[in-house]
This record gives C-alpha cells, sequence and structure tokens, in this order.
C-alpha cells in the first residue's frame, strides 16, 4: 500500500505538523515524521481539513449530460476538495425509485473521484402527488437516506408529513426546497426595491418563510427529521432559530452565492445570476453570515447546477436557474466567513464537512484528522488569491458568477481513502 507524507500542514488552521497517510487511512500527525518510501507533500503551511462534504449537488445524469454527468461533476467535486457529495434527485428519469439511484450510486463507484451518495425524491416524479418508493431507496445498494423533491417544494401538508413519517423509521430525512408556489408564479427574482425598479416579477421572503414554518411544526409534531435546503432570508434565520430553541430536530443549509452575493446583481439583467431560491438584499446577506457563524444554520452547501451555454445566454426570463458551485465554494467561504473573522479554519471544516456528513449519514466522511481515521483530506493555499477562470474548470458548465472576480484560497490537492485526487491543482 502506498505511503503519503504531507509536511508543514496546519491541520484545521492550527499550528504546522506532519501527516502520514498510510494505504486509505491516517497513519501518524505529529511533529518530525518520517516514513520509508513515501512520496512527500511539502504543503508549507497550507491548510488541511478533512475532505468537504456536499449536502446538495445537482450532477444531471441520467437524463442531463449535456449540463453534467457524474464524471465530471465529481472531478470538479475533487477540484473544489470535496471527498463526498450528494446527488440530487431531478435527474430524468427522476430518482425516484431503487433503480434509478442504484445507477447513479454505480457511476459514482467506477468514475472514483469521490463517493457520491443519490438522494432519493419524495414524491414520484417529483409532482408532489404520491409518495415514492422511501424504503426501497432506503434497502438498496446506494442505502439512501436522504429524501428531497428540490427544484419543486413539497407544498403538501399530508404529502409532507407521511414523508416524514415514513422517514422516521430508518432515522432519514427529509431535505425541503422551501417554496411556496402559489407565491412564486412568475417570479423571476427576490421581490423588493430591486425588482419594482426593473420591472421583473418578484420571489417574496414569505414563500419561502411560511413553508419553513410550517415543516419545522410538522418535524415538531412527527419526532422526525427535517432538513431545509438553501436558506436565503434573514426572516427564515429567525425560524430556524425559534425551532432549535423549541428543540425541533431541524438542520438547515446556506449557499456560497448566497454568503456573498445579492440582488444589486440582477441589474445587469445577466441570467448568470438567475437562480432558485433568488439572490437576496444586503440585509440578508449579513443575517446569514451570522447565522452561518453562531450555529443556526448548520453547513453549507453548493447546489452546484450545472446548465449548458444555451440555457443561460439568453434573455433573462427565459434562462435557466442555478449556478455552478463546487470548484469556488471554499474560496467564497475564505472570503465571506474566515476574512471576515466570523469562522476559524475549524469552523470550516465543522460546517463543510463533519456536520454535512452527521446530517447525511456519510459513513467515513467528516471524520477528525487524526490516527486511525479514513483519509479523506484536501489541503488548501489560503495565501493564494487570484481571477476565477471557467474555462480551467472541470465541471462540464461554465454558469459560475464569478468569472473574472478575484477570490482567495486554491485548493492544491485532495486525498480520496489516501489516494490522490487531484495534486498540485491538477486532476490526477
Amino acid at each position: 500500500m502506498s505511503k503519503t507524507l504531507i509536511r508543514g500542514a496546519k491541520v484545521l488552521g492550527g499550528e504546522p505538523q506532519d501527516v502520514l497517510i498510510d494505504g486509505g487511512t491516517v497513519a501518524e500527525v505529529g511533529s518530525g515524521l518520517s516514513a520509508e518510501g513515501a512520496e512527500v507533500v511539502e504543503a508549507g503551511g497550507k491548510v488541511l481539513l478533512p475532505g468537504l462534504v456536499d449536502l446538495h449537488t445537482h450532477l444531471r445524469e441520467p437524463g442531463r449530460e449535456d449540463s453534467e454527468t457524474v464524471l465530471t461533476g465529481t472531478r470538479a467535486a475533487a477540484s473544489g476538495g470535496y471527498t463526498a457529495v450528494f446527488a440530487m434527485a431531478n435527474t430524468f428519469p427522476v430518482a425516484d425509485t431503487a433503480g434509478v439511484v442504484e445507477q447513479v450510486w454505480r457511476l459514482g463507484k467506477e468514475h472514483g473521484y469521490c463517493d457520491v451518495q443519490p438522494i432519493g425524491a419524495v414524491t414520484v416524479g417529483l409532482e408532489g402527488k404520491k409518495l415514492a418508493e422511501l424504503g426501497a431507496m432506503h434497502e438498496s445498494a446506494a442505502g439512501v437516506t436522504v429524501f428531497s423533491d428540490d427544484g419543486k417544494c413539497v407544498h403538501d401538508a399530508v404529502i409532507m408529513r407521511r414523508a416524514l413519517e415514513y422517514v422516521k423509521a430508518f432515522d432519514g430525512v427529509v431535505a425541503q426546497h422551501a417554496q411556496e408556489p402559489r407565491l412564486t408564479e412568475g417570479a423571476q427574482m427576490n421581490e423588493g426595491v430591486v425588482s419594482a425598479e426593473l420591472g421583473l416579477g418578484g420571489w417574496p421572503a414569505v414563500a419561502e418563510e411560511s413553508v419553513i414554518a410550517r415543516d419545522v411544526l410538522l418535524a415538531d409534531h412527527v419526532g422526525s427529521r427535517v432538513h431545509i435546503c438553501h436558506l436565503s432570508t434573514a426572516g427564515s434565520v429567525e425560524i430556524v432559530r425559534w425551532a432549535k430553541s423549541r428543540g425541533i430536530r431541524v438542520t438547515a443549509e446556506v449557499t456560497p452565492h448566497h454568503l456573498l452575493l445579492t440582488d444589486e446583481l440582477v441589474r445587469s439583467y445577466n441570467p448568470v445570476y438567475k437562480v432558485n431560491p433568488p439572490l437576496r438584499t444586503e440585509r440578508d446577506v449579513l443575517a446569514l453570515r451570522e447565522a452561518l457563524a453562531d450555529g443556526t444554520i448548520d453547513i453549507v452547501a453548493t447546489d452546484h447546477a450545472p446548465h449548458p451555454h444555451e440555457d443561460k445566454d439568453c434573455e433573462w426570463a427565459a434562462a435557466a436557474m442555478g449556478m455552478v458551485g463546487l470548484e469556488t465554494a471554499l474560496s467564497v467561504v475564505q472570503e465571506t466567513m474566515v476574512e471576515t473573522g466570523l469562522l476559524d479554519w475549524a469552523g470550516v471544516a465543522e460546517r463543510m464537512s463533519f456536520t454535512p456528513a452527521r446530517i447525511g449519514r456519510a459513513e467515513g466522511h467528516g471524520r477528525p484528522v487524526s490516527a486511525g481515521e479514513p483519509a479523506n483530506l484536501t489541503l488548501v493555499d489560503t495565501a493564494y488569491r487570484g481571477p476565477v477562470d471557467p474555462a480551467g474548470f472541470a465541471s462540464r458548465s461554465r454558469n459560475t458568477p464569478y468569472e473574472g472576480r478575484e477570490l482567495p484560497g486554491r485548493v492544491t490537492h485532495t486525498w480520496l481513502r489516501g489516494k490522490a485526487t487531484l495534486v498540485d491543482g491538477k486532476l490526477t
């Protein structure tokens, strides 16, 4: 079995240490380590984190391979420091049966750039009318524990209650895309001053907040776990904070783009800024950062949503919603949370590895960087700063809102169970 010695890495941002990987395991962490025949990586004070875990990724396969495939998506994940991603169910066909989730899971196994854990649909065809085969997907080889109709809201309270009751039997979780459909018909961007000035259909904050309020109460009534996808408003933060104070089993995520970008960017009419939920106000952005720092929001999830050129390079109203995010997520978090003093690197590891792995029950991921643990690791050059160039992305799609924007930090190495998937910024 191969050995790798990482010299002088700041483990979770602490003092420089050496880390020895032997096979698929961290063998030793300390100072002045040596190992005969080991490949040596001179970290030079770079930050070593546990491999990142994304609880919200769109890999598009099967059905939209023009946007992304499991191969290209997992290559993008490795480039961004991820060793595990959870693949959303809005594929074609929808991942609402054991057969489809097993297909996605096996594709991840074959390609090997990171572990792929499929998310099963809550309802058949994402139509919100009939529960999908939740138990069969859980019992399948894919072992599904997270279920979501992301892209659509489970808007029927009875269906949502039944889903929460069903997954409780195996400690699963329902991840809700909180969007009341009747309140967002024809919506194009955040409802507020900018939408009024531009004459674009508004997407009110209450459309998100009302669904979150309902679902935390349902989760409390049932005694089950609910997870809130891509929380985006200050009001949503307060509802989740209240629910947690009551002991309700709710977790929540925020995307990197909702931590940095605001609806003011929509004035450009550039569809790269069109996303669901929409970019909100500066007040919302600051509330989300504070909530991520104090633990009200549990994790950062990318909502990596690749689209081909023709689906974004068009007029605003016709453009698809979504942004790619796997390859820039850590940089955005460094800028918005670390460089502002809201989080240290240990806090980043908690919110981008330990906690998402725990929510999704991702075995072997989100583990401490210590002897005997799986060697799922990522090394980050935090001193780097440079412009984002989507031409160099591993993702099949290029719909990033950060093109040309200078961001800090660069992932240089990623290891999946001790095997390097990224070396000196290049995929292996």
